[in-house]
């Protein structure tokens, strides 16, 4: 194990988060919510604390304000250990002027932080994949191949794979060939037998393709010589790896586990409500590898005549006469008797309001914070902050599949209704 001391993690924030709009408006894709209580930020570095990894950059550039906090007030190590995660936003400088150009360019810009830490390996990470992985196996089929690089893959289906970097290996496990997001006939030249990765028979024809999954073990001075080679490559799933396979040793490593890549608002929906199902294909209630995030030392929830099932409720909550299906409700979340929640994300606040707040609400005409009485919410994602008013239908019953409200107030992407943060929904209001 001591040949592992000098890895170093770094995950990569990802761009705009475009298509996770309206999540991303004011926060950056790893500082989403997930789970009632978690954010996406969390699992990848999880996954590094309980893989013995605690040397981890995060690499941003956009509205990384929100998840430098979380960072902040959620890992600290101890001062006798050289471990940290720790925020690295993109920089202008007089050498690299520009903003992250890709993958591949984030980590090129930001090698001169590495310089002092004697880093011999590198994993590189998604910071939006959803999924529970030891990378000490990862890393262990690495160096037992003496390999370059290594891919982390996994068996996808026909209509999955062109949305994902494709591969071929041989029988060693060596990959022979990368293919970008495929289409047509060269999607089905990407096709091969995942018998000799240990599926059974059905398996291979249900999963004909090796999909990549993003994250990526490095040699450290072998990627110095890839990222110098030729400095238009910003990609590397376009650029870097290709050209590593020409002539390095590239191996595959396969993950035969749940993983979820939660770039789309209907991706992040699905998993969020699958974590609440009675047996749910990620769980967060695994002692031997658990999830960590930030300590808030809320009281428990208090729940009065409510009939709630298939769903998971986060601490510091109130609910009066709620009736709750399929659901997941986050931390702080106050929603008032009559209302009716179904296969819905309620991500809940960052605050309680006092009792002299409430009042001065109800003096001015503004709904307090949460979800007032008798509403009907269905297939919607409702984020932190909101204020929702009595008698609020939220089902788009038109079968809507995508609309930006007006002001911003909704927006429908996929049939899926989406109130933004903080936004204010005025009582007996249908969308």
């Amino acid at each position: 194990m001591a040949q592992y001391n000098n890895v170093m993690a770094v995950i990569l924030g990802g761009g705009a988060g475009s298509r996770l709009f309206p999540l991303t408006v004011e926060r950056s894709k790893p500082a989403v919510p997930l789970g009632g209580k978690y954010r996406l930020i969390d699992v990848p570095i999880s996954n590094c604390i309980n893989s013995a990894i605690t040397q981890i950059f995060v690499l941003t550039q956009y509205n990384s304000a929100s998840l430098n906090r979380h960072i902040a007030r959620t890992y600290r190590f101890s001062s006798f250990s050289t471990g940290f995660v720790e925020v690295l936003a993109a920089e202008q400088t007089k050498d690299s002027p520009e903003w992250f150009q890709g993958t591949a360019d984030a980590v090129r810009q930001m090698l001169r932080h590495l310089r002092d830490w004697r880093v011999d390996t590198l994993l590189i990470l998604s910071g939006d994949h959803l999924y529970r992985m030891d990378y000490r196996e990862f890393l262990k089929r690495h160096f037992e191949t003496n390999a370059d690089v290594t891919i982390s893959v996994i068996p996808c289906r026909a209509n999955e794979a062109e949305e994902f970097g494709l591969l071929k290996t041989d029988e060693a496990g060596k990959i022979t060939e990368f293919a970008e997001k495929p289409k047509g006939d060269a999607l089905e030249q990407m096709r091969v037998d995942t018998t000799q990765f240990g599926l059974t028979a059905e398996q291979s024809i249900e999963r004909p393709f090796l999909a990549s999954m993003g994250i990526y073990v490095f040699n450290y001075a072998r990627l110095i010589e890839l990222l110098r080679e030729d400095d238009s490559w910003v990609d590397f799933g376009r650029e870097i790896i290709p050209s590593a396979i020409e002539k390095l040793n590239v191996q595959a490593h396969l993950f035969k586990d749940y993983w979820e890549d939660i770039g789309t608002i209907r991706a992040f929906y699905q998993a969020n409500l699958d974590l609440a199902s009675p047996l749910p294909q990620f769980n967060f209630f695994d002692t031997e590898a658990p999830i960590y995030t930030r300590s808030r030392y809320l009281p428990p929830s208090k729940i009065h005549g409510c009939d709630i099932d298939n769903s998971m409720v986060s601490e510091g909550c109130i609910l009066n006469g709620v009736y709750a299906r399929n659901s997941i409700i986050g931390l702080r979340s106050r929603i008032d008797k009559g209302t009716r929640i179904e296969n819905s994300i309620i991500m809940g606040t960052d605050f309680f309001e006092s009792i002299e707040e409430i009042k001065k609400n109800i003096s001015a005409g503004i709904p307090n914070i949460g979800i007032g009485e008798n509403c009907l919410i269905s297939r919607a994602i409702i984020d932190k902050n909101t204020r929702i008013g009595k008698n609020v239908r939220l089902l788009n019953r038109a079968g809507v599949e995508n609309k930006d409200g007006e002001n911003g107030c909704y927006y429908i992407r996929e049939g899926i209704i989406i109130i933004p943060k903080t936004a204010v929904i005025a009582d007996g209001t249908e969308i």
